[in-house]
C-alpha cells in the first residue's frame, strides 16, 4: 500500500512539476535550512554528509520525496523534510542543479588508487547510469567531485541493504560485489574527477 501511496505521489509530482516552474531564488531561500550540514552553496565541509551543488534537478527531487515518505530514512532529515511541500521540493530540486558542482580541493594524492577506481567503474559500467563524466543525469546522482568518505559510505550503506530509495536495486547489485579495496578505490577515483 505504501509503495503504492509512493508511486502516486511521484506520478503527480512529475505530472504537475511542467504546470509550475519552479523558483530557483525560492530554492535557495529553502535551502538555508540545509546549510548546517550540507554546506554554503550545497558544497559539504561535514564527513559523511554529500555535496548537493550540481545534483540533477530530478534526482534531488526523488530523494527529498524519498525522504518525507520514510523510504530513505535519516533522524536529521526526517524532521526537515516533512514540513516540505511539493513546491518547496521542485524549488530545492532546480536551485541544487543551479549551483556549480563541487571540485576536490585537494590534488589526487594516489593516482594508481585512482586508476584502479577507473577500472572499478568501468568494470561495474558506472556510466552507464551516470554518464561518462559522472555527472549524473534525470534521476541518477552526480558521483563526480561528491566527498571520498560519502561515497564510500553511499557504497557500504547499498552493500549491505541499509539504503533504500530509488536505484537501490541497481545499486545493490553494483555494490554487493565490491571489495573493501574496490570501494576505496571507486570513491577515491569519483572523488577527484
Amino acid at each position: 500500500m505504501r509503495c503504492v501511496a509512493l508511486a502516486l505521489l511521484l506520478f503527480v509530482l512529475l505530472r504537475v512539476a511542467p504546470l509550475h516552474a519552479a523558483d530557483i531564488a525560492a530554492g535557495k531561500e529553502k535551502a538555508e535550512l540545509c546549510v548546517g550540514c550540507h554546506g554554503e552553496g550545497g558544497i559539504s565541509q561535514t564527513e559523511n554528509i554529500p555535496s548537493l551543488a550540481a545534483q540533477p534537478d530530478l534526482f534531488m527531487q526523488w530523494q527529498l520525496v524519498f525522504f518525507r515518505a520514510g523510504t530513505r530514512k535519516n533522524e536529521q532529515m526526517q524532521p526537515i523534510v516533512e514540513q516540505l511541500s511539493n513546491d518547496d521540493i521542485r524549488n530545492l530540486g532546480a536551485y541544487f542543479a543551479s549551483l556549480s558542482p563541487p571540485k576536490n580541493p585537494n590534488p589526487d594524492d594516489n593516482p594508481d588508487l585512482s586508476a584502479k577506481g577507473a577500472q572499478a567503474a568501468a568494470g561495474r559500467r558506472c556510466n552507464s547510469c551516470h554518464t561518462d563524466s559522472y555527472a549524473g543525469t534525470k534521476a541518477v546522482s552526480r558521483v563526480a567531485g561528491q566527498r571520498e568518505d560519502y561515497l564510500v559510505k553511499a557504497l557500504h550503506d547499498y552493500k549491505s541493504g541499509v539504503r533504500s530509495g530509488g536505484a537501490m536495486a541497481a545499486m545493490a547489485e553494483v555494490a554487493y560485489p565490491l571489495s573493501e579495496e574496490e570501494i576505496e578505490a571507486l570513491a577515491h577515483y569519483l572523488a577527484h574527477l
